[in-house]
């Protein structure tokens, strides 16, 4: 935390020209600082006068040898499986195995007890869950609740989450409840043979580049990672491992939002991430009309229109259908990415295709780099005879 001094202070404005984020101002002869601040420092070094201090936060020093295997929350709705859990599953076997830990899932819920076989199925050693009616329907306090008693008491080094609306949602609480730290939309997850840290990795800046996040200090490592990232481990119905019934005391929880309702959007009829096929657009398809052609394409291969983020913020296409960093994450066979220049963020949707084909009439496209077919020439000459020849 920054603090500042009022006995020292003496409002000369010093502090307010040197920092870089205006998170300074001067009322009544006394600096004070606003929230833009991060931090950085620049004011204590100019401060004549010492009046501004930095404190360090400290934590409760852990016994990181407490903290043993991987967890999975094993995210469901309506007693179903969430897809990308299986994938955390995947990922989450290998890093155990790397760890020579136990692969926990983690299931949440009422009645539920039918998918806890499915769980160990798809990798899981053991599956710890909790079936209470609080839990039916999901609502992030009773969640965040019952997965802080559940780590507190078993004390796993790893836990996985969907970034999913529910992942998202609750996730960041239990990492703060539990004094750790959390790195959301991973694209890949590594064990360091050294320290046996785990190795977060994800885009940032904007997608430009690709950071690699540790939690050296705290337990456990937390991560999510988008659906279609990963790669499910292979259902084996001759596994066999351990249920774990535990049991959380709600009758003290008095919370302020209750459940009243599900009202399921009918709107949305985009399946981009299940689709085995999918013909993209971007800014190379001009205008919003142009769209119907690769909506032509989608339909004679049986696949899903998508879209980038250019052609989105550009109004042609809705929401729903972008790829990218801050739209879906796909992995399907085919991905035919049409007049789409292949920024990094959008790449970060998309490059786990099994096969990659572009159309561009830009020869120095980047998303030529990550095709396996490319082809340059005019998309509005080339689709119109695929899709005919398709039809034919």
């Amino acid at each position: 935390m920054i603090e500042v001094i009022k006995e020292k202070c003496t409002g000369c404005r010093i502090c307010v020209k040197s920092c870089p984020f205006n998170a300074i101002e001067v009322i009544d002869k006394l600096a004070l600082i606003n929230e833009q601040c991060n931090l950085c420092g620049a004011c204590i070094d100019v401060c004549p006068f010492k009046a501004i201090l930095i404190t360090k936060l400290t934590h409760v020093k852990i016994n990181k040898e407490d903290y043993k295997g991987v967890w999975v929350f094993a995210e469901q709705r309506e007693n179903k499986l969430s897809p990308v859990v299986f994938e955390l599953l995947g990922k989450g076997r290998e890093l155990a195995d790397k760890r020579r830990s136990m692969l926990t899932a983690v299931l949440l819920g009422h009645n539920i007890r039918q998918l806890a076989q499915e769980l160990i199925y798809c990798g899981a050693d053991e599956v710890i869950m909790v079936d209470h009616e609080n839990l039916a329907n999901f609502s992030d306090l009773p969640y965040t609740d019952t997965m802080k008693v559940l780590i507190e008491k078993y004390k796993p080094e790893i836990i996985l989450a969907g970034a999913t609306h529910i992942g998202r949602s609750f996730i960041a609480r239990v990492a703060v409840k539990i004094q750790t730290g959390l790195t959301a939309d991973c694209t890949g997850l590594d064990i360091d043979s050294e320290t046996g840290n785990l190795l977060q990795t994800r885009p940032a800046f904007g997608g430009n580049i690709m950071a690699t996040i540790l939690t050296p200090n705290h337990r456990p490592q937390m991560a999510t990672v988008r659906h279609k990232v990963m790669i499910p481990f292979p259902k084996d119905k001759n596994r066999n491992g351990m249920v774990i019934n535990e049991n959380i005391d709600f009758s003290e929880k008095k919370y302020k939002t209750n459940f009243k309702f599900t009202k399921k959007d009918t709107s949305n009829k985009v399946n981009l991430t299940e689709a085995n096929l999918v013909v993209s657009g971007g800014r190379g398809m001009k205008e919003a009309k142009n769209f119907a052609i690769l909506h032509d394409l989608a339909n004679a291969l049986d696949g899903a229109v998508g879209a980038s983020r250019a052609a989105v913020d550009s109004e042609w296409i809705a929401y729903p259908h972008q790829v990218g960093q801050t739209g879906k994450t796909v992995n399907p066979k085919v991905y035919i990415a049409c007049g789409i220049s292949g920024a990094i963020q959008h790449l970060a949707g998309m490059q786990s295709a099994d096969y990659i084909i572009a159309v561009n009439k830009d020869k120095d496209a980047p998303i030529f780099n990550v095709a396996d077919l490319g082809i340059v020439g005019d998309l509005f000459e080339i689709l119109p005879k695929l899709v005919k020849r398709l039809n034919d």
